[in-house]
């Protein structure tokens, strides 16, 4: 329970962070705050110029994140190997945490690199296909695009992801390819299950308020938490 409320607020943290506007309200009394704008300091021309929390932009890029305007333009620019390292940070977070703060340690280095490898190699530049392609069959915001996406992927893609997923897995660990169906067939209904407890709220913020480009770092930015549960998932035994 712990997990799921944790993921839930990483969600609204990520939304802040990747185009959700906050409300910002006005005080009487209080005559041009340094911080209140009729828009937000990020999405100001000259955002560095117009609060002391913003970095001088000629010695550090993004504004008061330093890197982030590097980051958006290397999305736009080499979008595939951005997502997947992106994801490849996604996926160390989330089985580190997992190791020291769930199984309570010591940190196993090689499931590490294999999970890390994972987000790299198959998370990322899959997102990337997959919801390029869900925005350009379903575009638009409105409800029924945006719960028409959300079904599919977890309907649809989740359960592939998944079944790839543990696939991986046997396979880094040399498992046969029995072991290996056995493993889907024990654990892809949990893993699913998992999923539709979280991944609908998500993809609901997710299609409705998230640009394309910017749904793999928001996807990992609540994933950290998720992927501590698949990271145990992942890690037990074959029946």
């Amino acid at each position: 329970m712990k997990l799921f409320s944790t993921i839930i607020v990483s969600s609204c943290l990520a939304t802040q962070a990747f185009g959700v506007t906050p409300v910002v309200s006005k005080s009487k009394g209080l005559s041009k705050p340094a911080l209140v704008t009729h828009k937000s300091p990020l999405r100001q021309k000259n955002a560095a110029d117009v609060s002391p929390l913003f970095r001088d932009p000629t010695i550090t890029r993004g504004g008061a994140i330093p890197g982030l305007q590097a980051y958006s333009d290397a999305l736009d620019e080499k979008p595939i190997t951005m997502k997947a390292l992106t994801s490849l940070v996604g996926w160390f977070l989330g089985d580190l945490l997992a190791q020291l703060f769930i199984a309570g340690g010591p940190v196993d280095y090689k499931r590490l690199a294999t999970l890390s490898f994972f987000g790299f190699i198959y998370h990322g530049p899959s997102g990337h296909y997959f919801y390029n392609w869900l925005d350009k069959q379903i575009p638009g915001t409105d409800a029924i695009p945006v719960f028409s996406k959300v079904a599919i992927d977890q309907l649809f893609w989740c359960p592939i992801f998944m079944s790839v997923f543990f696939t991986y897995l046997g396979l880094v660990n040399g498992d046969s390819l029995s072991t290996i169906g056995n493993k889907i067939k024990n654990d892809l209904l949990t893993a699913c299950q998992g999923s539709w407890k979280v991944w609908p709220m998500v993809h609901l913020i997710n299609f409705k308020f998230v640009s394309n480009k910017w749904r793999i770092p928001y996807i990992n930015a609540v994933q950290i938490a998720f992927n501590m549960f698949l990271s145990l998932l992942g890690s037990k035994k074959a029946a």
